[in-house]
Formats: structure tokens, sequence, C-alpha cells
């Protein structure tokens, strides 16, 4: 590929990773579903032929860090999904939504998890801060969408117990998909008594170590 081909895939790499969303509930979060994603290219920036290897490569990254290129870009676009729910909206609604997104890549996720908590080299430990930062990004989003108006100690509160539902909940999902949304109300309905227990943050992040493991192991990597 010409250094003028690959400046033009540049260009279009972030809407290339965009269209690759659509390739996961296909291909999963692989390097095939970006190589494939400039297929769904708006014309005339369509092309006939998925990228080569060299290509997603140069784009996303060497071997698996393209894949997590593709799985953070998911993981952005679930929070602009949340960000585009209706004025109005239930904290109910919202976190329904986000757990909704998730349903065409379900059965890819444990990996895309097990992966994300994976360090890029070598082998253990598992890092659990990307379930964490995942967590809590839409707890945030959640509550800003809904108006929520905590300050201070109150705020970390509200958004750690709904960090700590969320997560139960995505994991609920994994292995009971129609129950999801209704294991999440029962959690959102005693919320408060968990949000007197989670002020102190080593109960939080005891509950997403756990958490973490759990995605991994039910991946099959452990």
């Amino acid at each position: 590929m010409s250094g003028y081909e690959l400046s033009g895939y540049r260009t279009n790499s972030q809407l290339n990773v965009e269209k690759g969303f659509k390739a996961p509930s296909t291909h999963g979060f692989t390097r095939e579903a970006l190589a494939r994603s400039v297929l769904e290219l708006p014309q005339p920036e369509a092309h006939s032929q998925p990228l080569s290897d060299t290509a997603v490569s140069a784009l996303f990254g060497s071997g698996d860090l393209a894949r997590r290129t593709l799985i953070r870009a998911w993981l952005d676009d679930g929070i602009r999904h949340i960000q585009s729910q209706p004025t109005g909206s239930t904290l109910s609604e919202v976190l329904h939504a986000r757990l909704e997104y998730n349903e065409p890549v379900l059965q890819h996720l444990p990996e895309a998890f097990a992966l994300l908590a994976s360090p890029a080299y070598g082998i253990i430990p598992l890092d659990p801060r990307p379930a964490i930062e995942h967590a809590f990004k839409v707890a945030d989003e959640a509550c800003h969408v809904t108006g929520d108006a905590s300050l201070q100690l109150a705020w970390h509160a509200r958004r750690g117990s709904l960090a700590a539902i969320y997560t139960a909940s995505e994991l609920h999902q994994l292995t009971s998909p129609k129950t999801a949304c209704g294991f999440l109300d029962s959690l959102l309905d005693g919320s408060s008594v968990l949000e007197s227990s989670m002020n102190e943050f080593g109960i939080f992040s005891s509950y997403f170590v756990k958490s973490c493991v759990g995605i991994v192991k039910s991946s099959g990597v452990l």
C-alpha cells in the first residue's frame, strides 16, 4: 500500500472504527471487524475489499492493540448512546438502554472484557481499572442525563453505588440476558442501602476486582 493510500485510510480511521461497531455482532471484536469496516463507509470512501492486515496494524495497532482500540471505541459509543436518551428519561430507563446496547455483541463481551483486563504484555496480574472506568463512566453519564444534583461525598456515593449496580447487572446479563433489566431494577430499588455501604472506597475497589475476575473466568481465560 502506498503512503498516499495509507494517508487516505488514516484520515477516515475514526469513521472506520465507528463502522466497525456493526461488524462485531458477526465478527466479534477482532482485527477482521476493523478490516471490513471500510466496506461500510459512505460513498465515495467505501472500498470494495477489506483493509489488509498491514493497514489494520498501521491504523489501529499491531496484534491485540487493534482489538483494544475497537473495544474502547465501542464502549465510548455506548456513552454516546446514553447521551442520546430522551429528555426526562428515568435512571432505570437510561441504564436499560445501555444494557440493550450490549445485546448485538453480547456473545463477544466476555472475551472483550477479558482482553481489557489482561496486560498488554505478559500474563497476570489482571488489571481491574478498565472495568472500574467503564462502570463509573456509565454511572456518571446516567446521572448527568437524568439530572442528578448530588454534591461532594454524596456525588461519589451515588456514582459508586450505580457503578456497582450496573456492573452486577452486566455480569448477570452475560448469563441471563432476558432477566438483566429486571435484575437491575431490583438492585436500584435497594440502592439507598447500597449507597451508604459504598462510602468507603476500599469496599468499592474490592467489589470491582471480584467482578473483573468473574468476567474473565466466564470467558474461559482462567
